[in-house]
């Protein structure tokens, strides 16, 4: 190896001593409790076929995008999308982008400008931290789901005469599972002049009555801002979109440089997205047992692990709180020594002390599974999660 990249292989040493060290894995056969597919979409037979009709049918379709949206990469098949994607998820206009992080950091970096104040609520992806550290505003983090401590920073922003003041949040967040107080947050907003900003990939198909997400769920979507609708999580494909105001759209195409400066999604990818909005639509049977699955899980982890700590999560994101990295990979591992893909979060990805079980559950479980999942859990458990390790 030559000698001026030594420092890589030392960086991961240090993090493979630390027991830090991340690798990738091939899918496996274990029964899924671990991916975002909440509604089966991405193995959707119906969704592959209605795919690939949709691509039998232009004559010209190119295997890439060839550009940029602002050189070559423009076409009247995404205009046609984005025009869709605003009318389904009731909005003026949709925009494009080529991943969820690159939407949000697209979003989270133009928006806020010098002089402007960005409050954050401390669990925001990382994509959307990524993004705010890219802001020249002043930035600000309101502890999780705090709306005192929210409306003081808010408070404190007003009285310095802050220009424009932001406040950016998951509709539902991607480590704890809970919801964001929508309707409070939009109250407060409103009352100090800030302008809410609205993560919405694991709402995305699984809450709304067609999927919509929560924001159209709790009727607000004329109050928010902006909302990043992700596509590779409730939807099964690729992509997200940044929807609300034309204008919102018109000033991102000319200022979020994960949009101008990369090249587009290719038609296929375009044609899968449309393809996955209509079928999700129709899948209120899978939203309703998505949901039976959330409420025997909860019904089922408080009489067999009733010592355990979970977050007090609605959603399907239910994660079991196990203080310690190793206690963590240990009940990992006895989860997948039992046939289910359940993983573990260590720290730093969350705080000493919040290692956690992610479980994620789906429509395409059975309810035997769901059950067993449990028992296993419940069987192995051989830890303390009521105290924190030392």
């Amino acid at each position: 190896m030559p000698q001026q990249i030594n420092f890589l292989q030392n960086r991961l040493r240090q993090r493979e001593a630390a027991g830090l060290l991340r690798q990738l894995r091939t899918n496996n056969d274990l029964i899924d409790f671990c991916s975002n597919d909440y509604l089966g979409m991405a193995r959707s037979q119906t969704l592959r076929e209605a795919i690939r009709q949709a691509e039998a049918i232009p004559d010209n379709l190119l295997n890439g995008a060839t550009g940029s949206r602002l050189l070559a990469g423009h076409t009247a098949l995404a205009s046609t999308v984005e025009e869709q994607l605003a009318h389904y998820y009731q909005t003026e206009s949709a925009l494009v982008f080529n991943s969820g992080y690159d939407a949000n950091l697209g979003l989270m970096a133009a928006l806020p400008q010098r002089g402007d104040v960005l409050l954050t609520d401390e669990l925001i992806h990382a994509s959307m931290i990524d993004g705010a550290r890219l802001s020249y505003a002043e930035r600000h983090r309101f502890r999780h789901n705090d709306l005192d401590h929210l409306a003081q920073l808010l408070s404190e922003a007003r009285e310095r005469n802050a220009p424009t003041i932001f406040v950016a949040v998951e509709s539902v967040y991607s480590m704890d599972g809970d919801f964001a107080p929508l309707p409070e947050l939009v109250d407060l907003c409103e009352q100090f002049g800030a302008y809410l900003l609205v993560d919405e990939a694991h709402a995305t198909g699984v809450y709304g009555p067609n999927g919509e997400g929560r924001v159209v769920e709790l009727g607000l979507q004329a109050r928010v801002l902006a909302r990043v609708h992700t596509f590779g999580k409730g939807l099964g494909v690729h992509g997200a979109a940044v929807v609300g105001p034309t204008l919102l759209r018109d000033y991102l195409v000319n200022m979020a440089r994960s949009l101008v400066y990369t090249t587009a999604l290719p038609p296929h990818s375009l044609l899968a997205i449309a393809c996955a909005h209509e079928q999700v639509a129709r899948e209120g049977q899978a939203r309703v047992q998505l949901q039976n699955h959330i409420r025997l899980f909860r019904e089922l982890a408080a009489q067999h692990l009733p010592n355990a700590r979970f977050t007090d999560s609605q959603s399907p994101i239910q994660c079991l709180l196990i203080s310690g990295n190793d206690s963590c990979r240990q009940v990992a591992s006895q989860a997948q020594e039992a046939g289910f893909d359940v993983r573990a979060i260590l720290s730093p990805t969350v705080p000493v002390g919040q290692e956690r079980i992610r479980i994620c559950l789906h429509s395409f479980n059975s309810e035997e599974e769901v059950r067993e999942l449990v028992s296993a859990t419940a069987s192995g458990q051989t830890y303390n999660s009521t105290t924190p390790e030392s």
